[in-house]
Formats: C-alpha cells, structure tokens, sequence
C-alpha cells in the first residue's frame, strides 16, 4: 500500500494546503501591512511638515499602488467579468480623490481597506490553523503489531482490524477497542473534559486522545478518515462554507448594490454639470464621496468571519455547529425542549431507597441481590450495582424462574423468594400501597419483595437527574429562555424530574410521532424552538426543531451526521454556552452592520 504524501490526496491532510500554494506576497502581508503604514506616515510628514507636495502626492501614490495592490487587480478583475464589487469602488476612489488633488484622503482610503483585508485575512488564518491544529493532535503514524513484531505505518496505510501499540506519552493513533493493557486516557481533544478516563480491554478510545500511563493495544474498528476527530475536521471545515441568512442576504445585496452605487455616483458626477451648468470638478469630487462613504465593508467584511470565528470557538470546546445558520438560529430561539431520559437523566437506574417492613435494609438487599444476580434486566443490574457498593454479600439461589413481564422467583437461603410487581402480590396491606404511591409520586420504579407469601421490603429505583441539569435550566430562565420537558415516561415520573430541574412545563406519555406534533405546536405558539436530545431516539424531533442539539455524541455516528448542533461531552452547561455565543456573534454582526 502506497503512503499518501500529497496534502491533495486526502481530503483531512489538504487543510494544510492552501498555506503551500501561497504567493511570497501573501506570505508577508504582514510586513505589506507595516511597510504601507511607515509610508503612509512618512506621505504626511513630507506633504505637511516639508510643505513638499509634489514628493508629498508621490509618496502617498506609492501607498495606493503597494497596500492596495491585490485590490486593484481584484478591481480590474470585477471589469473584465463584467461583475462590479467592492474592490471597484474602492479602486476608483481612491484614484478618483488622488486626481482631484486629495491624494491624502485617496491612501487612507486604500490603506484602511487593506489593512481590513488583512484583519480579515488573519481571522481566517485562526480559523484554518485551528482546524490544522485538530489534525496535528492525531498521529501521522503507528505503530502496528505484525505478527510478533512492530512496524511503523502511515496512518492512512492503518486498517480495520489492525492493533496499534501506544505506549505512556503517546497520542492514540485510531479509533478502536483496548484489546490489552489499562491505562488512563486524557480525551480532552475529543471531549473537552481535561480529567483523564480509566479505560481497559473492551473499552473504546479515540484517536487523539493521550494514553497516560499503562501500555495499550488497540484494535482499530474504523478507516483513518471516519474517526470521530477526523469527522470533527470535516463538520468544522463544511460549517465554514455554510451562510447563515445574514450572510446570504449580504452576498445577494452587494450584488446589486454596486452597480447602483456606480451608477448614482456617474449620475451625480455628470447630471448637474451637464443639465445646470455646475462645476465638474465639485460634483465629481462629490460622487467620489459618494463611492468612498456608500463601500460596504462592514456587511462584506465582518458577517463571514464574525460566523467563522464563533464556530471556531464553538468547535475548541466541544461544540460542533454546522453553520452560519445554526449559530444565527439559535441566537433567536425563546425556548429550549429537553426529552427527559439521557438528557436531562443519565439513562439509567439507580437504587433509590431500599425499604423494609420486618427484616433489616441490609437483609432486604441481600435477598433482592441475590435473585436479581441471574437476571439481565437494567432493574437487576442497578439492585446488584447497589448491593457491590454497599459490600452486601450475595448467597446461592436455587430453583430460579422468571416470570415474564412480572418478576422473578427463586430459593434463597432455603427461602422462598418473590420479586416484581404489584400482580405478584396479594392482600397488600394499605400501609405499604401508601408507601409505593409516595414512591411513585416522587418519580421512583418500585419492585416489590416477598418471603413466604410475606411482604418483606420493596426497593425504588430512580434514572438519576444530571448534576448540571438544574443549574443549566436555570442560566436560560436568566437569559429569557424557558424550557419544556417532553417525555415517554409516565406522567408522575416526568413531573417529579420537572420539580427536580426547575422546569414548568412538560409534556409525558409521547409516542415519537407525539413528539413531533408537541414540537410542531410549540413552534406555532412561541416562533422558534431549540430541541435537546440524544440525537438518536430523538433525530425525528431534533429534525423537525429549529435547531436540533444532540447531546453527548462522542461516537455515535448518527447523533453527528443528524443534529445541527452537537455536543461532543455529555455537559449540559454547554447549553447555555453556545447560546451565549450564539447572541454574542448575532450582536457583534448587527453592530457592523448598523
């Protein structure tokens, strides 16, 4: 297999291109920019304290012709295609004013104009060396285990199913599996979260990612070109080239507008000398005003790189947004819909309360542990998860049945044992209904636990409530944004997560396609609306929102390619950040604009 060296065969590599491909001129703008501004100085000290016009008028044309010599050949491209722009106006300006005799006010005009290129320019270079940046941190090579030994491989010549080795202090060449060794892992490239991860044979890793400690071999399970930095690569550098609608609406007005601007300045140059005997060289002077003042360089210059800088921000830490559009959407949006699980929760079970009626609490785990051991069920797993952590030591169980869709049943201890829902029961006393009801009220499953025909205990199990998700709902009721739950949990669990996180409205019950409807109605009662999910389950309803942010998508494929916003850590208090930044960005472009 051949090793791609040419940044133009890779689509990833040939970020680094356009820097090869520059002209010496454009190399040094810098000095281009610095050598104008010496000349600029010295045209004024000439003209104004030699009182030397003529050297004077020669030096500040030496400023039109050196800072402004990309856009004067950009000018008399505009002619040749017969397509005016800005670089035109400028142009004629600026030799326009040199003519009459303003030659001063001529090289401020070019000089100014350049020197906002150039800031433009360099607003760009941070945008495409952050992208650089990104690919720097994933290896150009690996090292691959073949047969009993190493070899050293491009990283495009890696295939599905090779084993890397990384040792301590290396950056994770692939995407894959640990197939040996443990070791901690700093993914803050990936995730933004500085604190490394432990992570083990079975565990998945990203490329990218910095292997701390112990020796790691990893199987790679995707090709070089569709690991998750290198897809963050590819979204960062498309949201580059997507225009939110100021930015469309700019490129269609300075379309149009030039020509008129050109047109009204010929006809105020011409009109009144020809029609009322005016002076030529007045008016003349007059349309050139009029060309200098009417240059829109605030809409073509700051609405771009306002867009590219904010994604750019966006992207450095943890927030992928897929264009212009999406940071101008979000920058509208009144309300933010939150589904309930994964979301707001972190998607699995966790014990609660274990309560007792005659034996001990410890007794009452001890039992459920034991039984729930042989079964598979999320419920059975978070019981035996809190039986490890409290150190309660599981007994033997004999003559296990389960009861499908009810509960399970088994000898513990020389014990017959029964656990599950209510329906296994009999004869439950009101005293323990009252007890399952203020449970339920509260959000919590509860599975019931019987011995010899006796209720003995039960245990309630709740999808604990992220720790930023009541602090982050709060930031956006500061910022004017109210939020609104939607759910496919029951009503009484929905409510209660409602009560936790601080959000008064809530939807429950939903169907997917209830969902849909639910986001259809919002956005008819309050304009537009942000949805916040997993980006999987809820693609339908991310699609159908204004802007659909899917949250926590680090390796998931789907949540990346369908959500217009992505969040590539787990971390509510993301939220409120790219609002902020979306608002920051909208204002910032309004300001130029105004």
């Amino acid at each position: 297999m051949n090793v791609k060296t040419d940044a133009t065969e890779c689509e990833l590599c040939s970020v680094h291109a356009p820097e090869d491909s520059e002209s010496g001129w454009e190399k040094h703008r810098v000095l281009v920019i610095a050598a104008s501004t010496a000349l600029f100085g010295a045209a004024f000290g000439v003209e104004y304290l030699t009182r030397n016009v003529l050297y004077g008028h020669a030096v500040f044309l030496a400023v039109i012709l050196f800072s402004g010599r990309e856009i004067i050949g950009a000018a008399f491209s505009s002619v040749i295609r017969r397509r005016l722009d800005v670089n035109f106006l400028m142009t004629v300006a600026a030799f326009g004013a040199f003519a009459i005799g303003q030659a001063d006010e001529g090289a401020a005009v070019m000089y100014l104009f350049s020197l906002a290129e150039y800031l433009e320019n360099v607003a760009s270079d941070k945008v495409r060396s952050s992208i650089a940046g990104l690919l720097k941190l994933s290896p150009s090579s690996a090292t691959i285990r073949v047969n009993d030994g190493e070899v050293e491989k491009h990283i495009h010549d890696v295939a599905v199913g090779d084993v890397a080795l990384v040792r301590p202090g290396q950056r994770i060449p692939v995407d894959g599996l640990v197939v040996s060794g443990s070791s901690s892992v700093n993914q803050a490239v990936i995730t933004g979260e500085s604190v490394p991860v432990d992570r083990e044979v079975g565990s998945e890793v990203f490329a990218g990612s910095i292997n701390e400690e112990g020796f790691l071999e990893i199987k790679a399970t995707k090709p070089t070109t569709e690991t998750v930095i290198s897809k963050v690569v590819r979204l960062v550098q498309q949201a580059q080239s997507e225009r939110s609608p100021t930015e469309s609406f700019v490129e269609r007005f300075a379309k149009y507008y030039t020509p008129l601007v050109v047109v009204a300045a010929i006809s105020v140059a011409l009109v009144p000398p020809l029609t009322l005997g005016a002076s030529f060289t007045t008016w003349f002077y007059r349309a050139l005003i009029l060309l200098v003042v009417s240059c829109p360089c605030a809409l073509t210059i700051s609405t771009p790189v306002s867009m590219a800088s904010a994604i750019t921000a966006a992207a450095s830490n943890g927030v992928l947004v897929k264009g212009g559009k999406y940071v101008e959407g979000l920058a509208r949006v009144k309300t933010f819909v939150f589904d309930k699980t994964g979301t707001l929760t972190r998607g699995r079970l966790d014990v609660a309360d274990v309560v007792s009626f005659s034996l001990s609490p410890t007794e009452v785990l001890q039992l459920a542990a034991s039984l729930e051991a042989k079964s598979e069920h999320p419920i059975a797993r978070a019981i035996v998860e809190k039986a490890k952590a409290e150190r309660v030591t599981l007994v033997p169980v004999k003559e296990f049945n389960s009861i499908p869709g009810k509960g399970l049943e088994g000898m513990v201890d020389s014990r017959s044992v029964v656990m599950g829902k209510q329906e296994l029961f009999q004869n439950i006393p009101d005293k323990i209904l009252n007890k399952i009801r203020g449970l339920q009220a509260q959000g919590k499953t509860t599975v019931m636990l019987g011995v010899r025909n006796e209720i003995v205990g039960l245990l309630a199990l709740k999808d604990r409530v992220k720790d930023a998700a009541a602090g982050a709902i709060e930031e956006l009721k500061a910022r004017g944004v109210q939020s609104v739950i939607i759910s496919g949990d029951n009503e009484a669990t929905t409510a209660a997560l409602a009560r936790d996180v601080g959000v008064d409205h809530f939807h429950a019950d939903l169907l997917p396609e209830d969902k849909l409807e639910e986001i259809s109605h919002l956005k008819e009662k309050y304009g537009s609306v942000a949805m916040v999910g997993d980006g999987v389950n809820d693609a339908p309803a991310l699609a159908k929102a204004n802007v659909g942010i899917a949250m926590g998508v680090l390796g998931s494929d789907v949540s990346i390619e369908t959500a217009d916003i992505a969040l590539m850590r787990d971390d509510l208090s993301k939220v409120p950040y790219v609002v902020d930044l979306s608002r920051n960005t909208l204002r910032v472009v309004k300001q130029n604009i105004t």
